[in-house]
């Protein structure tokens, strides 16, 4: 559903810390941080939140197609 490379990407792109992210999606900074490091896995409705956060903002997620998965910025809205 949605990658630790491609959060760290999305956030990136959207100049967003590991605090920012978490705060809009009402997580703790630890759950970024653990889930960027591959050192956890997020539940479904977790990741599920997290990528529409990053959706919402203006993040497209790429899916794998023979290239890998990626993200890509396709609005300019708001990161405040």
């Amino acid at each position: 559903m949605i990658k630790p490379e491609q959060c760290r990407a999305a956030r990136a792109l959207l100049d967003w810390t590991q605090r920012e992210l978490a705060a809009r999606a009402n997580l703790t900074d630890v759950t970024i941080r653990e889930f960027e490091r591959g050192k956890s896995r997020l539940k479904d409705s977790t990741a599920q939140l997290v990528r529409l956060v990053f959706e919402n903002a203006g993040v497209t997620f790429i899916e794998a197609n023979g290239g890998g998965p990626g993200v890509r910025l396709t609005e300019s809205k708001s990161n405040s």
